[in-house]
């Protein structure tokens, strides 16, 4: 296997926002509407928690995660999915979403593979199917397909060179949601043409109406192999925790063993105090539906601001809003020079793939700051972009 050239690797997403943006004057008070950085208030107990562990750092943590940990988490997942995972040999606790996305597709994926990839799309997919030598072939999530990879679009030829397909659910930047049925043909699939699935859950808290369907919940009532979905979830966005770097990964037993053997000899460990209150926000539901409440908030001020703009789509989940313009670069950079709002072009988190970026002429808006904060920027955004 050829080493990936770090020169190859595509160009990062904030670099290429502060060079279109960061030479000029901002035409305003700043507003930060790039990053989906969560912002609303973590429990209080939080800090307390962590301070009865400190000294935990003192040790050696746990690699695979504390069976106190695991048991919490399955309990998650019970709640939330009702499945029952094995905490000893279906679970483990990662360093956040983006260590267990990356390091699946080392342990689990072959060389010279496909994996498939949602265009627009998180850019850790691609790197890691470039760290192993595999091929990324990116699937157009547009708006013709309800912002998710067209499945019939799939041919055989493709999917029988495919050794695993990303989806992320509800989808980063749309907040477009994979329904039951779509997760039963997406499996079924993979049952065939023997391929593993890695579901990017990690906005699954974080919804208007009904609760997103999970990959290991339609994957058990399919009684599909257990082998075939790698499921990863964080405390980032559920829990307002995205600094703890707390996550986990829950699949079968022989790819969890395989996922554990790579920890073991290139992994990072969760820190001991980390993982100890890690375990007791999971257990918590409470908070969790208050931020929900937060965020239902901001959808329903932002389906108000833009409720006369005919090409606004109200997502289902997640806190982005994706908003259509005619160019994604030169609307953000007239935003930022007009009223010191800062977005993010649709097209630096899109590939160009038979000749079109699906993520051109659309900007990012991440709902995260203060309601008030959010509300004045969404207004200048409406006044500035869609006179």
């Amino acid at each position: 296997m050829m080493p990936t050239r770090f020169d190859t690797l595509p160009t990062a997403t904030w670099p290429r926002l502060r060079a279109l943006l960061d030479g000029h004057a901002p035409g305003g008070g700043i507003i930060n509407m790039t990053i989906g950085e969560p912002k609303h208030p973590f429990p209080g107990w939080v800090g307390p928690t962590l301070i009865e562990a400190i000294a935990e750092f003192n040790s050696y943590p746990d690699n695979n995660g504390t069976p106190e940990l695991r048991k919490s988490i399955g309990g998650f997942l019970n709640r939330r999915y009702g499945v029952n995972m094995d905490i000893d040999s279906q679970l483990m606790v990662l360093n956040g979403t983006r260590e267990g996305l990356f390091n699946a597709v080392v342990a689990l994926c072959q060389t010279n593979s496909n994996i498939l990839i949602p265009n627009p799309f998180y850019q850790v997919y691609t790197v890691a199917a470039m760290a192993i030598g595999a091929q990324p072939v990116y699937l157009p999530a547009s708006t013709k397909s309800g912002f998710l990879p067209d499945l019939d679009t799939l041919t055989s030829a493709e999917l029988n060179k495919t050794s695993a397909f990303f989806l992320c659910s509800p989808s980063n930047p749309q907040g477009a949601v994979a329904s039951v049925d779509y997760w039963m043909r997406l499996i079924a699939l993979a049952e065939t043409y023997d391929f593993k699935i890695f579901a990017d859950e990690c906005y699954s808290e974080i919804y208007r109406r009904s609760p997103p369907p999970g990959a290991l919940e339609v994957s058990a009532q399919m009684g599909a192999d257990p082998e075939r979905v790698v499921a990863f979830h964080s405390l980032s966005k559920r829990s307002n925790l995205p600094g703890l770097r707390s996550g986990f990964v829950a699949s079968g037993a022989k790819n969890i063993a395989r996922i554990k053997q790579l920890r073991a000899y290139s992994g990072c460990p969760v820190a001991g105090p980390i993982q100890h209150v890690s375990a007791q926000v999971w257990a918590d539901e409470d908070h969790v539906v208050a931020n929900r409440q937060l965020y239902c908030g901001k959808f329903e001020a932002a389906d108000h601001i833009f409720a006369n703009i005919q090409s606004y789509n109200s997502p289902e989940a997640g806190f982005f809003l994706w908003l259509p313009v005619e160019d994604d670069e030169v609307a953000a950079l007239k935003l930022w020079t007009e009223t010191g709002v800062r977005v993010l072009p649709g097209s630096y988190l899109g590939q160009v793939a038979n000749e079109q970026n699906p993520g051109s002429g659309y900007i990012r808006v991440a709902l995260v700051a203060p309601k008030e904060e959010m509300q004045r920027g969404l207004t200048n955004m409406r006044d500035c972009l869609y006179k």
